[in-house]
């Protein structure tokens, strides 16, 4: 098979990095998740060439206690296809979008053993409502491990889940395409007047889905924003709280962000039963430190300095 020099350069420069110079052009020719939607552009930080990473001192329910851990929320722009629901990588088709990213990483250790759980989350700046068209979560321990995935089709998502456990098995099903837990972080970034108030239908995080064998459909919900009014989250910024919660699975989500510049998320704060005793107990995240850099440019063993910084 002949590989042309020119194309085989492009895969190579390509590599991880975030292509941010295309923004106005994924917007334009975007292809929104209703025909009412319309494709906004975010502000022009976000189309610099870095990521926002922020690390989290994490206070994580599971089993029957509260463990310690870390958390990290790197958001991101990027182009992405969403025929194939894929990062567009060499700009040969026209169903391209810019989305936000946000890789949503938790590592926390249970007495003996440790757990990674990741989720992405690929949403489009869009209104009257912004529209995810992916979602990802893969959690690891030492019992075995499990996937999640989410495309959206039309106005529902095609669920699939890989799971170890017998009870749950791999399987592919369609549900409702409402509101999820887990964009709420991309909600935020994108358009806090935006999210929803009141009464409303809601899809449980991902996560905690996973750790709490949930059955994954639509539940109903109270939400609510409001200036925060804690003491557990500080900032030199006026802070903001978007809660919900789910009677029907005893749970609460409160996100805590700063009301003005790009919304920088704090903190967030989560309640519900443990899968084990049925103890409701509160995960906690509280920011350490947050910076701006294109991350996939270091990657030489010397850049290993800079996870130090981090507190990594």
């Amino acid at each position: 098979m002949k590989i042309y020099l020119p194309l085989l350069a492009l895969i190579f420069f390509i590599g991880c990095r975030q292509n941010v110079d295309r923004g106005e052009v994924a917007l334009a020719v975007s292809h929104p998740g209703t025909s009412t939607d319309k494709a906004i552009k975010l502000d022009p930080k976000w189309y610099e060439g870095q990521a926002e990473i922020t690390v989290y001192d994490l206070k994580q329910n599971r089993y029957n206690g509260i463990h310690p851990g870390r958390a990290i929320n790197i958001f991101v722009t990027e182009d992405f296809l969403t025929d194939k629901q894929v990062k567009n990588d060499s700009y040969t088709s026209s169903n391209s979008v810019s989305i936000l990213k946000n890789n949503h990483i938790r590592s926390f250790t249970t007495g003996l053993y440790a757990y990674s759980m990741y989720t992405s989350v690929f949403t489009q700046p869009t209104t009257p409502r912004p529209t995810t068209h992916k979602m990802t979560m893969s959690s690891q321990d030492w019992c075995g491990q499990s996937f999640m995935q989410l495309n959206r089709k039309g106005d529902k998502y095609r669920m699939s889940l890989y799971s170890y456990f017998e009870s749950e098995g791999d399987q592919t099903q369609k549900v409702p395409g409402v509101l999820t837990e887990d964009e709420l972080f991309t909600w935020i970034r994108i358009n806090p007047e935006l999210l929803p108030i009141g009464q409303i239908e809601i899809l449980p995080a991902l996560m905690t889905t996973r750790l709490r064998h949930l059955e994954y459909r639509p539940y109903k919900a109270k939400s609510a924003l409001s200036p925060y009014s804690g003491d557990t989250f500080t900032s030199e910024q006026p802070l903001m709280a978007y809660w919900v919660e789910i009677p029907e699975l005893k749970s609460t989500l409160e996100i805590i962000f700063e009301k003005d510049g790009l919304r920088d998320i704090v903190g967030w704060i989560e309640s519900y039963p443990s899968a084990f005793d049925k103890q409701i107990r509160t995960t906690i995240a509280q920011r350490r430190k947050s910076v701006w850099k294109d991350y996939w440019n270091f990657n030489a063993v010397r850049d290993s300095t800079i996870r130090a910084e981090l507190g990594l």
